[in-house]
């Protein structure tokens, strides 16, 4: 050691200050594994500026990106019980529900607000996938049926995005009778006359997708976004064939005809504000 390293360093440290770096300014793309400036990221709705890789997003920020100027008010949802079947497997369901809740600090995994969307009136629901996979519970059921309920009362379109793995297993046959209600959901908003339609994030699977999920009048995907019901190795497992490339991706799905339209994120909110546009200026024109 000399007096380079013992007093001359710790006094210019001293005399500049030491200014701590933030370990997350950069992120690596899960795809293509560049890196890349957090800020440009947000900036681009976090999509890979290299690759085009749609990374998973929170329903908040989903919110924002979605509504004029990022304002919308947000309503508060029925409060489902806690812990109905006192589930425990290797860590009690209330406690899961606790970590959940302050890893997300949302009461469950969805969101619900209205605001403008293009300038027309919209009811938004997003699902939350960081919250325990984003399954679907008997809070999430009722949180549907309230979304539906709030469009048919403003007569506005309800759009859902979903990010899901299925239903809850913790609540066992509560959380499959959320299908049956979300399917309810979703006919109360036709049986209005409002469109209603349905965005599939990665990933959408399981009970919601074989509920809600696939009955939007329009049904949009991301790009490379898994959509389907059991997973691929189960399905090769059962069908004892090998699947097609790219089987259960958002643009497999769009080519045999299962969704409408494959649309970048980048564009989603222009192309939503474009479909509720035509379809409530349809509406308006049957019912003059």
């Amino acid at each position: 050691m000399s007096w380079l390293t013992e007093f001359v360093r710790p006094k210019i440290r001293t005399l500049l200050g030491r200014r701590e770096v933030p370990d997350n300014l950069w992120h690596q793309c899960p795809s293509c594994q560049q890196m890349i400036f957090t800020r440009e990221l947000e900036a681009n709705k976090k999509v890979c500026p290299h690759c085009g890789f749609h990374m998973r997003a929170k329903a908040t920020e989903r919110l924002a990106w979605t509504f004029d100027n990022g304002n919308y008010t947000r309503i508060d949802l029925p409060r489902a019980v806690p812990d109905p079947l006192r589930f425990r497997d290797q860590k009690k369901y209330a406690d899961r529900l606790k970590d959940a809740r302050d890893a997300t600090r949302l009461d469950d995994g969805l969101v619900v607000a209205h605001g403008n969307i293009g300038g027309i009136k919209s009811v938004v629901a997003a699902m939350e996938f960081d919250f325990m996979a984003g399954s679907m519970g008997a809070a999430v059921g009722d949180g549907l049926v309230a979304a539906a309920t709030l469009a048919v009362l403003q007569a506005a379109p309800l759009i859902v995005y979903t990010a899901s793995g299925g239903a809850r297993m913790q609540e066992g046959a509560i959380s499959l009778m959320q299908m049956p209600r979300s399917v309810i959901a979703a006919q109360m908003v036709g049986q209005a006359g409002l469109p209603f339609i349905t965005v599939l994030t990665d990933p959408t699977t399981g009970g919601v997708s074989a509920s809600f999920a696939m009955l939007g009048d329009i049904q949009i995907a991301e790009p490379g976004a898994l959509i389907g019901f059991a997973g691929a190795r189960v399905i090769e497992q059962t069908v004892r064939e090998k699947l097609p490339e790219g089987f259960q991706r958002a643009e497999y799905l769009l080519e045999h005809g299962i969704i409408d339209m494959v649309v970048k994120r980048t564009e989603m909110k222009a192309t939503l504000a474009r479909i509720i546009g035509l379809l409530t200026q349809k509406d308006q024109q049957a019912a003059a």
